[in-house]
């Protein structure tokens, strides 16, 4: 995958009329709150000279469209910044926008404040003028108001900053499709054009075999070090370590997985599916390797789901660096004793260690499907906590995001013969409420379980990339939840117009 330095642009708005002296101590006080936003955020916040004019505020906007290290713009209206200056450059802009309402002190100076303070210090109205444009231009952004010195703000400001590296993501990502979805699945097909109309991804399909001569050709001493690296960092059962009697399954994994990464690097993918239909000359289903790459950022979806291979690797690059992991999912079965209702998650292999409670097992197991060798995998429980589950369905006229705020919470017993990683927990509010409405709304059974990122950046994301997102959680009502799906649908149909 290829790495893009990723930053944010500040951008200041004010007006030649205040004269060269205040506009110094506008810069100095923009400068000094683009540096306080910078540190500790998850990238970094370029401050750009004061804009006063139309002329400028459109070239700064029209540039940042064609830098791709720019994935969004804050701006601030230190000052009253006329909005009509701002017309053509928002009309252009085709980045994320954060509209920061602050001012550069905490409190107000009140045995000594004057005119010259009042007029230096107008973003209380500067940003409201700012705020009308936005709203008649109908530009998508999302507005954080409150002083930067306080931790909500920037907590804020930060989970629109991994939203819109996410969506950075999207507009340069290849998927590699490795074989068609799943035959006579619905859920796993969509429109690919609209998807790279809409987000930016391109997506292609390859015969399995172009994937199988890479495999066939990887060098055994490559092999023995990645060997030895799963031995070091996993618990290897005893029949797959050197000398045991299943350890050839262990190397042609290890096979898999070199391959694999070599196809995507040279091909410049973040992404890829596999379908246990269409395997080709591959003598095992990828469990292990697929596993370790999407551990390592790739996104995955099983089946030919390219959509949720999409979604899984945005979220973990909008999720880089945070605490929690990121992983493809699927509900399998229930546990529906009153009282103790709960959700068992799991893949056919397919989990992302990322979201392990401790040190993952390596074993070897038969797969009843796919009529190939035993594959390994990684097998593990989700660690505890809250987290969030994400799946994204083609309805045909708009892509729609669902999301369920969940708990995971440790299997009630132990899981001895269940041979794959997984992940229990209690959706929110309850598991009758969320499964009712999650199948209302024609959500899939594909999704991206993460414990990394929350609502805000979900939120962010729906909202930059113009994707609809409904949200089960602690206070989803059924009644209202339907009709929340209803006006979204007259909504999204009205606003693409004729």
């Amino acid at each position: 995958m290829s790495v893009v330095a990723r930053e944010v642009w500040f951008l200041t708005g004010s007006q030649s009329l205040y004269g060269a002296e205040t506009l110094r101590q506008v810069a100095d006080q923009s400068q000094a709150i683009a540096a306080r936003l910078g540190d500790g955020l998850p990238l970094p916040v370029k401050w750009l000279p004061v804009l006063t004019d139309a002329a400028a505020i459109r070239r700064v906007c029209l540039e940042a469209n064609a830098d791709d290290s720019c994935v969004g713009l804050i701006a601030w209206m230190h000052t009253f910044s006329p909005a009509k200056m701002w017309i053509a450059g928002l009309d252009a802009l085709g980045k994320p926008l954060l509209h920061l309402h602050t001012q550069a002190n905490v409190e107000l100076p009140w045995d000594s404040i004057d005119m010259d303070f009042m007029n230096l210090n107008q973003a209380a109205h500067g940003d409201r003028e700012f705020g009308f444009i936005q709203a008649r231009l109908g530009v998508p952004r999302k507005t954080v108001a409150g002083h930067v010195g306080d931790p909500s703000v920037t907590g804020r400001v930060a989970s629109w900053m991994r939203a819109a590296a996410g969506a950075a993501e999207l507009r340069t990502l290849r998927l590699a499709r490795f074989g068609d979805n799943m035959r006579d699945v619905a859920v796993t097909e969509g429109d690919k054009v609209e998807a790279q109309l809409r987000f930016g991804v391109s997506v292609n399909t390859y015969g399995v075999n172009d994937l199988v001569e890479v495999v066939d050709a990887i060098d055994d001493a490559a092999i023995d070090e990645l060997v030895k690296e799963y031995e070091d960092r996993y618990t290897v059962v005893p029949e797959l370590r050197s000398g045991g009697e299943r350890h050839e399954s262990l190397r042609y994994g290890a096979r898999i997985e070199l391959g694999l990464r070599t196809f995507l690097t040279e091909g410049g993918f973040g992404a890829f599916t596999t379908n246990f239909e269409d395997l080709g000359g591959l003598r095992q289903l990828p469990g292990l390797a697929v596993q370790r790459l999407m551990a390592d950022g790739y996104g995955f979806g099983g089946e030919g789901d390219w959509k949720t291979a999409t979604l899984l690797r945005t979220l973990k690059t909008a999720a880089a660096g945070m605490e929690g992991g990121t992983s493809f999912m699927e509900d399998y079965t229930y546990h529906l004793e009153a009282g103790r209702q709960l959700v068992l998650g799991a893949h056919m292999l397919e989990v992302c260690p990322t979201i392990a409670a401790g040190r993952p097992s390596l074993e070897i197991h038969p797969l009843s499907i796919g009529g190939r060798e035993d594959p390994v995998r990684l097998v593990f429980d989700a660690a505890p906590g809250p987290a969030h589950v994400i799946g994204m369905a083609d309805m045909g006229d708009r892509f729609r995001l669902v999301a369920n705020e969940i708990e995971i919470v440790p299997p009630l017993e132990p899981l001895p013969r269940l041979p794959v990683a997984r992940a229990v927990w209690r959706p929110l509010p309850d598991l009758p409420t969320s499964a009712e409405a999650w199948i209302t709304a024609g959500a899939p059974h594909h999704t991206v379980l993460t414990a990394a990122l929350g609502a805000e950046e979900l939120a962010d994301l729906a909202e930059m990339t113009g994707v609809e997102l409904l949200t089960i959680d602690a206070n989803t009502d059924l009644r209202q939840f339907t009709k929340e799906i209803r006006w979204n649908q007259a909504y999204h149909r009205l606003a693409q117009g004729f």
